[in-house]
């Protein structure tokens, strides 16, 4: 299987997704961003998936690519292929959808718990996604779900943690890919982003027990591996 993976910034990558990649044979390629990279034909891959990034989808006057990228996506639904988005590009994929993104009450930073909606337990990833998970979160926007998409999941700072439409395009506000490694370069390059708020942790809270990052990516491995076999089988 063709994965391909869009990146906005160097030191935000698929951490755990390309580990599980790798281990199960499928090939892994990047339009990476930053470095001015184009974009592949759509029939040249068998799934898609969009990273975070620290940028909001509107800042198109200092992004231009995200304006191309929102079109890819949306061309990517439109060819049927599976579309997974994480933090920012589930946001992207709403607004490729042409749901909202906005500012969320509060920023959401470090290990806070979500619950699976009732919708999500009959979805696909109902038999993988844990009913309550404490998950990583970096993210101070969120998105209103898509028309006709179900919602996946909440948590007491945002209402919108997650969507799933058509059982193959799904958005996770959260981060079930992250390493301590990669939270560690995450701390390095938006640690100012660490402020007094009510949902942000220390750097200390958010790093200090490496078995958080393990139960994640457990769970993101069995979702990755569900949504395998539609693609694989479709």
């Amino acid at each position: 299987m063709h994965i391909y993976i869009l990146q906005h910034v160097y030191f935000e990558g698929p951490a755990e997704i390309a580990c599980w990649a790798d281990r199960h044979g499928h090939v892994m390629t990047y339009t990476r961003f930053y470095l001015g990279e184009q974009l592949p034909a759509q029939h040249s891959y068998d799934w898609l998936v969009v990273l975070g990034g620290p940028m909001s989808v509107a800042d198109e006057a200092r992004h231009p690519w995200l304006v191309p990228e929102r079109h890819f996506i949306k061309a990517a639904i439109n060819a049927g292929k599976t579309v997974l988005g994480i933090c920012l590009g589930a946001q992207l994929i709403a607004r490729a959808l042409g749901a909202a993104v906005r500012k969320n009450p509060y920023p959401e930073i470090g290990w806070f718990e979500i619950r699976r909606s009732e919708e999500a337990a009959l979805s696909i990833l109902g038999p993988v996604l844990p009913a309550t998970i404490e998950v990583f979160h970096w993210h101070g926007d969120t998105f209103d779900l898509p028309d006709g998409a179900l919602p996946l999941a909440s948590s007491v700072a945002c209402q919108n943690q997650g969507f799933i439409l058509d059982g193959r395009i799904i958005g996770f506000q959260f981060h079930l890919e992250t390493s301590l490694a990669a939270a560690g370069r995450l701390l390095e390059h938006c640690g100012a982003e660490l402020v007094d708020s009510p949902y942000v942790q220390t750097a200390d809270e958010i790093s200090s027990n490496p078995a958080k990052f393990d139960k994640i990516n457990q769970v993101l491995r069995a979702i990755l591996s569900q949504l395998a076999q539609r693609v694989l089988t479709k």
